[in-house]
């Protein structure tokens, strides 16, 4: 991954990340910040993932990548949400 390539994924990541908060159904007592860092997280995971399986190259928007991406965040927001949600209780 080049640097160009590496900066667009934060870029990109941190709308991912804003997308995952969107699809996790409920309110996340989670900071805005780590939220932002595990959507940044989920779209370097989703990219691997995506040229692991081959669909990370296709002609158009690359849908299936960041079905991915945002199915990784909307996880990492749940499961972050949950375990800080305990360790309030």
């Amino acid at each position: 991954m080049e640097i160009t390539g590496f900066l667009t994924a934060i870029v990109i990541g941190l709308i991912i990340g804003a997308l995952g908060r969107l699809v996790v159904p409920g309110k996340q007592h989670i900071a805005i910040w780590l939220t932002l860092l595990i959507g940044v997280v989920a779209a370097l995971i989703g990219t691997f993932l995506a040229a692991a399986i081959g669909v990370d190259d296709t002609p158009g928007i690359d849908w299936i990548e960041l079905a991915l991406q945002v199915g990784l965040a909307a996880a990492g927001v749940a499961l972050v949400a949950g375990i800080r949600g305990q360790r309030r209780s």
